[in-house]
């Protein structure tokens, strides 16, 4: 995948003066700081479909006899009802049963891809087709570093989290709550955290869903950086709304969704799925009731506004019988989220899924096992966006930042992996071929010449030094060494340039709107 490195506004140089060492300048731009961005995935590499026709058939059958006979609930949402009502749906109470073809048909509205635009238009993403784009981690109300340990998070952590973001080669996305800023009051976080990511990146970002007035507040800022007339006629922030699984929706996602959906913003529509609690212990179970809730989700949003654009999610994890905690890269976990990419598609609505999952408590050997296989899980998958794709603790209690780069330098292997084989002339290597012939080597032939540079995805983390050196330098494992890695990418950060009108704007709408009520810390 080509890597877009993008101008941040640097002062030129200037023409160097006649004579000026040539020494001097080369060692001058290796230690220069670099800021890329990779250009968002497209796939190379066929997905890994599990399911053959008939399961597909059966599972798609199953989850219309649920929609139809046991039906959904939509809590505390009277309008929702009516809508439902109007569209044909049978209401009883908050119980909506969805006739037979009825979900499907509205979902058919959906786009099945979409741009979601940033404030540098470089760093616009694609969301379905063969995309996949990478977001950190979600959600977190704790963090850890290798210095401080766990504990709450506040919104410096949140500012710090957001530049490592933009500073991160392979990450496409800034994301939403990268961590759940504790010293800041619950119903006016939202606000900091938005211009956070507003001004201390500019790549793509998420909007707020705890409450349908903090999604109108997320609309609103996103037209103080855009302009009203951009956003109205472009998606410009992609949110997550989980559904209270098994088969409940709540109000306040609802709300959020609504407000999101009329403003033609993207919504990640996700079942939160902890099987054996919150849907069945098999495979088969789990996609039924998994499929059935996306389909009344996707439907309600498309009957809010026809051709609003959402996301397929599914967050599925499963749970321990012995503790009832949530493991993560396991093989059931796998196969659901392999088998919803194949309903999302054939749907032809984007997926999402997937990120670097781990029930550890440290960035630790566990915690790289069950990474591993989420991560991988989730490119063979076809996933299009994912959330978690970096820094990920504790079963998403912790934003580690550790974590965060031994994570994001990781999301490097999956581009290199999707590009799949190269089948040029090139990539044959035949000329290298005949030139090394039988005994020779390959170091000084023409061919490694023109591709070692960039033959080989290398990291910007793990130590591939010599035994002696590594033990002279202090004989560091791998969370010292992401220790020194994030000490570092926060000293490097520059923030991107954004017009100050606009940055005064943002903020005097912030100072009107925290005004505007008391402080609410429950």
């Amino acid at each position: 995948m080509a890597d877009a490195a993008t101008d941040m506004g640097q002062p030129s140089s200037g023409r160097r003066a006649r004579g000026a060492g040539g020494g001097a300048a080369r060692r001058a731009a290796r230690t220069a700081v670099s800021i890329e961005s990779a250009r968002y995935i497209e796939r190379n590499i066929p997905d890994l479909e599990v399911l053959n026709e008939e399961a597909l058939q059966i599972i798609e059958a199953n989850a219309e006899t649920v929609l139809a006979e046991i039906g959904v609930n939509f809590v505390d949402n009277p309008e929702a009802l009516d809508i439902w009502r109007n569209a044909g749906a049978e209401v009883e109470g908050e119980r909506v049963r969805i006739p037979r073809g009825l979900a499907r048909q509205l979902c058919a509205t959906a786009p099945g891809r979409f741009i979601q635009h940033a404030r540098n238009p470089a760093r616009n993403v694609e969301i379905g087709g063969r995309s996949l784009v990478l977001a950190p981690v979600y959600g977190p109300p704790f963090v850890r570093d290798a210095a401080g340990g766990r504990r709450y998070a506040t919104m410096e952590d949140f500012r710090n989290f957001v530049k490592l973001g933009y500073m991160s080669k392979w990450l496409h996305h800034s994301g939403g709550t990268v961590c759940e800023p504790t010293d800041i009051a619950v119903n006016k976080r939202h606000l900091d955290m938005l211009q956070a990511h507003m001004l201390y990146s500019d790549k793509p970002f998420m909007g707020s869903v705890t409450e349908p007035v903090r999604a109108a507040d997320s609309v609103e800022m996103a037209k103080l950086l855009f302009g009203e007339d951009f956003v109205d006629q472009n998606t410009v922030m992609t949110s997550l709304i989980n559904i209270n699984s098994p088969l409940t929706f709540d109000s306040v996602m609802m709300g959020a969704l609504e407000v999101y959906a009329r403003a033609n913003q993207a919504c990640i529509i996700s079942p939160f799925i902890v099987g054996g609690a919150m849907a069945p212990t098999t495979v088969a179970g789990t996609l039924t009731q998994v499929l059935a809730e996306v389909l009344a989700g996707v439907a309600y949003s498309q009957l809010v506004r026809p051709g609003a654009p959402v996301i397929m999610g599914a967050f599925v994890t499963s749970i321990d019988m012995n503790s009832g905690a949530p493991t993560f890269g396991t093989p059931e976990a796998a196969l659901i989220t392999y088998g919803a990419g194949q309903l999302a598609r054939r749907l032809g609505l984007p997926y999402r899924s997937g990120g670097a999952f781990c029930g550890s408590k440290l960035p630790d050997a566990q915690a790289a096992y069950e990474t591993a296989n989420s991560l991988n899980m989730a490119l063979l998958a076809g996933v299009n966006f994912m959330l978690h794709a970096c820094g990920w603790l504790e079963g998403g209690l912790v934003s580690s930042y550790e974590k965060f780069v031994m994570d994001a330098d990781q999301l490097g292997a999956l581009h290199q992996l999707a590009k799949g084989v190269d089948m040029s002339g090139n990539g044959q290597a035949m000329d290298a071929i005949r030139e090394v012939g039988p005994g020779g080597h390959y170091l000084g032939c023409a061919h490694t010449q023109a591709n070692f540079k960039d033959a080989f995805w290398r990291s910007d983390l793990l130590d591939y030094k010599p035994f002696e050196t590594w033990d002279e330098e202090g004989a560091r494992d791998t969370q010292a060494l992401a220790s020194a890695r994030v000490k570092k990418m926060l000293g490097d950060y520059q923030q991107p340039a954004l017009d100050p009108a606009i940055t005064e704007a943002i903020q005097a709408y912030i100072d009107q709107r925290k005004a505007s009520e008391p402080d609410a810390f429950g």
